[in-house]
């Protein structure tokens, strides 16, 4: 894999730049098809897929925190894979991007079971291999889900890759939450109120807006909020529980981990993990620069990670 050099050496310009760094088009060459998948009776998610003429695998992109389908750096590398040879599948978690809402569209970090259904799904629809790439909050289901299926992991993935996941949950809403961070928890904090407030008249009772002058913080969102949606109780239970961390020893399927070291919501003493040195499914790979979800590099091409996640699925 090619080293990372990076645009900027500043955490805060790469994170921001990479949000917002345009994505050349995709859809031309490789009309979407939207396909809606039942994970279970009644609730629907929406999958944009893509397919090249000849595919020779299968790639499954899942979002981050209040992401969808259409955030950058999923357009970014479905268009990667894609040249690649590969098929995309962009899903959007329950209730996000052009997913239909319903009182259990609602998602959390660690839930599994959707993604599972449509692997599966994948899997025997073409019988070709199946990657996953999951980013942020996504990156924590993907690791979650690989440690959950354990020696079974194999029969279903060829591969899983993880990018800037917060692995530790807990510690990782607590980093969010410092003072250089305003700008995007404030950020996260206005689009999760705002999912309250439409939510709201279709589910009252889930959606209480009498808790939304207490919510300042991811934090407070997850305690008031997501936690109780779920039965979770308290954020700090939710976080103990949908954490990937532990389950990183029971991974038994090739797995790639990206974190930049000078990521500003992501803290890294968190991947001072005994499973990267002990497991030999698990590979980390940490850049010094590069912010959330950034690695945009100094030369073309622009996207390295897209390129670099690209080149070691191919070598499995």
């Amino acid at each position: 894999m090619h080293p990372f050099v990076p645009l900027f050496k500043n955490r805060h310009l790469s994170t921001i730049a990479g949000n917002f760094w345009p994505r050349p088009p995709i859809e031309q060459r490789w009309p979407v098809r939207d396909m809606m998948y039942e994970p279970e009776p009644g609730i629907h998610v929406l999958v944009r897929e893509q397919v090249p003429e000849r595919p020779a695998a299968e790639l499954i992109l899942v979002h981050g925190l209040e992401g969808s389908s259409e955030s950058g750096y999923m357009r970014s590398m479905a268009g990667a894979a894609l040249h690649a040879g590969f098929s995309a599948h962009r899903l959007n978690m329950r209730g996000c991007g052009d997913s239909p809402w319903y009182r259990q569209a609602n998602y959390h970090s660690g839930q599994t079971a959707d993604l599972l259904m449509i692997a599966r799904e994948r899997k025997r629809a073409s019988g070709l291999p199946v990657f996953v790439v999951g980013f942020s909050l996504g990156g924590n289901m993907v690791l979650k889900l690989a440690g959950e299926l354990g020696e079974q992991g194999r029969e279903l993935f060829s591969g899983v890759c993880s990018v800037s996941p917060p692995i530790d949950l807990a510690k990782s809403v607590a980093e969010c939450g410092r003072p250089h961070n305003f700008l995007y928890e404030n950020r996260f904090v206005g689009r999760l109120k705002d999912r309250v407030r439409r939510r709201h008249p279709m589910a009252p009772d889930l959606f209480p807006l009498e808790h939304l002058s207490r919510v300042k913080s991811i934090y407070d969102f997850d305690d008031y909020y997501t936690a109780r949606i779920f039965g979770f109780g308290r954020a700090d239970n939710y976080y103990a529980t949908q954490s990937s961390n532990q389950f990183l020893h029971r991974i038994r399927v090739p797995t790639l981990v990206v974190h930049a070291k000078d990521d500003p919501l992501i803290p890294t003493e968190i991947y001072d993990h005994p499973a990267f040195r002990e497991n030999k499914w698990l590979q980390l790979l940490e850049t010094d620069h590069g912010g959330h979800l950034g690695f945009l590099a100094r030369h073309r091409p622009r996207f390295w990670l897209d390129g670099t996640l690209v080149e070691w699925m191919d070598s499995q």
